[in-house]
């Protein structure tokens, strides 16, 4: 296999890298030989299980950083980039930002017997899932530490442009984040960082699961994607490595269907 990072001083910061696309993302960089920073939020009952994963990291050679921290809080998204700031030293830098967030409400907006959607719901929906993608960005930013040709990369949904019933804060996010996503493309490019979102199929992820009637998406999207089959975290993550390569210099401010043609019925 290529290690198209080895020995560049290259990182990876990943925001909710300890499942799911976030985690087939930092094994899928670290086996080309990214080193890898994972800000995750578990429990300790989920640290065992979280750990083992990590391991499977380790074992690429790459350095490895995680922090188990609200990554929404501001002292300690500041807390944690000046402690990767030492980290890095003079000679790291962080090649690709991977916003892998999945903290928001599932909730109707009517129901006459389950909690409804309220004003809260979407404020920290938007926050968590899209506003926090900028928050990063000009921290990591501000800090320095980007380098001169960096990559931001996030994960939007089809719910972008339909509309399915207790997606509605978080179909708001996902909106809200591929507009961010854009004006960082433009206003970020002066300083070599390009943006894009990656808009995944459905995929068999524990976000996926929370979402109520996530086995009727699943048997639906078998039906419908003309591959016959759901999308994998890794079919996600060869795209962010694609994404993180000198070759894809030219592409930013764009949502890139990784879906088997899913979209296309």
């Amino acid at each position: 296999m290529s290690k198209d990072f080895e020995n560049k001083g290259y990182w990876a910061l990943i925001l909710g890298g300890s499942s799911g696309l976030g985690l087939a993302t930092a094994k899928k960089l670290a086996q080309h030989g990214m080193n890898i920073c994972i800000v995750h939020r578990n429990s300790r009952a989920q640290e065992d299980a979280v750990n083992k994963e990590f391991d499977e990291i380790k074992v690429e050679c790459v350095q490895f950083k995680s922090f188990n921290a609200d990554a929404f809080k501001e002292e300690k998204r500041n807390a944690i980039i000046s402690e990767l700031k030492n980290i890095l030293g003079s000679k790291g830098k962080i090649r690709t930002l991977v916003h892998s967030v999945a903290k928001g409400n599932l909730k109707p907006m009517l129901d006459a017997q389950l909690p409804t959607l309220k004003n809260y719901d979407f404020n920290l929906t938007l926050n968590a899932m899209a506003i926090s993608l900028f928050d990063w960005t000009k921290a990591v930013f501000d800090a320095g530490i980007f380098a001169n040709d960096a990559r931001i990369i996030s994960f939007t949904s089809e719910g972008n442009t339909k509309a399915w019933k207790n997606y509605a804060a978080v179909s708001a996010a996902k909106v809200a984040l591929e507009a961010i996503s854009r004006n960082i493309a433009l206003e970020f490019a002066p300083y070599g960082i390009k943006a894009n979102c990656i808009q995944a199929g459905v995929t068999n992820t524990a976000s996926l699961r929370m979402i109520p009637g996530s086995d009727t998406i699943m048997a639906h999207t078998l039906k419908r994607n003309p591959n016959k089959r759901l999308t994998e975290p890794e079919d996600v993550a060869n795209v962010v490595y694609l994404l993180s390569k000198d070759e894809a210099i030219w592409i930013t401010g764009t949502i890139i269907k990784v879906d088997g043609g899913e979209s296309l019925n």
